[in-house]
């Protein structure tokens, strides 16, 4: 099993990242305010950042570490990486699959009913967790339809109408996530699912840690050895990691809905921590961000038992388990793809 290590996050805008021997350096005015053995990290993500030296560069590339760069509010930027890994013959195979369409289909369905099965288990735990608060007879309702949504997969014949369906699950599942909203409602309110950009709070909260998510399983599906960019439900578009959408869509319910709602709920975070601007775009303030990724890392390290494997791991490691299963099915080695299923 694969250990879990770190992912460096560096907000500091003026920061400067450099090398010492097998350390990296995070530096603000030539002054060295942290240092972290290479060994120790599996990822950098960059916000903002000052620059970055070519040892450093070359250092993460030797030791298999990606390196990405983001914009102060967490919109992908770039990335630097190493040799690409993994057998040639399983990405040619991935290909392969990505062009058939029934393959392409058949694993999409697997993608989309997880993640409508995990979009049901977060409303589920909040009726059980809560019932005396939140609205059951509206949560019962839209947990209902949400099992007729998933039953619909079976006969859905096209991606397009598949991707269809997925739209009107998810608009049903967000119509309802006020209700898991339990502390500062008057700030943290939803009317719809927007991005690009996001126009409340818990949005602009929700596609920080979609971002934060989308590097884990770029990183994971890169180790594994598949192609991050060639995608079953996400078509090839350049740039975008399709393959790290498709597995995302069954995690994000866990990962990501559910540590929005916790972070709320705990008052971990507040409204003061996000920024309108001009254009009505809602962004986090430096403060708020590192909140979040503080609480990130640590859910990273909670354990479950995974539903497929029965072994007690670290949340963290999803995404990679997730990425094995995958590449192993498309070798043959499983004859079909085990999606995650949130217990």
């Amino acid at each position: 099993m694969r250990k879990l290590l770190n992912t460096l996050y560096v907000t500091i805008p003026e920061a400067y990242l450099a090398r010492d021997g097998e350390n990296v350096l995070v530096k603000v005015e030539n002054e060295i305010r942290f240092r972290v053995p290479v060994h120790n990290l599996e990822g950098i993500v960059c916000f903002g950042f000052a620059g970055a030296s070519p040892s450093l560069m070359h250092l993460c590339c030797e030791r298999g570490v990606t390196l990405s760069f983001l914009t102060q509010h967490g919109n992908f930027m770039g990335r630097v990486t190493g040799k690409v890994s993994g057998n040639i013959l399983l990405r040619k195979n991935q290909y392969r699959w990505s062009d058939n369409d029934t393959i392409s289909l058949r694993l999409a369905k697997r993608f989309i009913l997880a993640k409508i099965i995990n979009q049901r288990a977060v409303l589920h735990r909040a009726i059980r967790d809560h019932p005396l608060v939140v609205d059951t007879k509206l949560l019962t309702e839209v947990i209902k339809n949400l099992a007729i949504f998933a039953k619909q997969l079976d006969n859905i014949k096209d991606l397009n109408t598949l991707r269809g369906v997925e739209g009107q699950a998810a608009y049903l599942y967000f119509s309802a996530f006020n209700q898991l909203i339990l502390s500062q409602k008057d700030d943290f309110c939803m009317t719809e699912r927007n991005r690009r950009p996001p126009l409340d709070r818990i949005n602009a909260l929700l596609s920080f840690l979609y971002t934060l998510l989308t590097h884990e399983t770029v990183a994971a599906l890169e180790s594994i050895g598949l192609d991050p960019q060639s995608g079953f439900l996400h078509r090839d578009r350049p740039g975008r990691p399709s393959l790290a959408l498709d597995i995302m869509e069954e995690l994000r319910p866990h990962f990501a809905d559910r540590l929005a709602v916790t972070l709320i709920n705990r008052n971990q975070i507040s409204a003061g921590g996000f920024i309108v601007k001009e254009n009505g775009a809602v962004v986090m303030d430096d403060k708020t961000r590192k909140e979040v990724l503080l609480a990130w890392q640590k859910r990273k390290q909670e354990k479950i038992v995974h539903p497929y494997l029965e072994e007690k791991v670290p949340i963290g490691l999803v995404p990679y388990i997730q990425a094995m299963l995958l590449a192993r099915h498309i070798r043959g080695d499983i004859e079909d793809y085990p999606p995650f299923f949130w217990k």
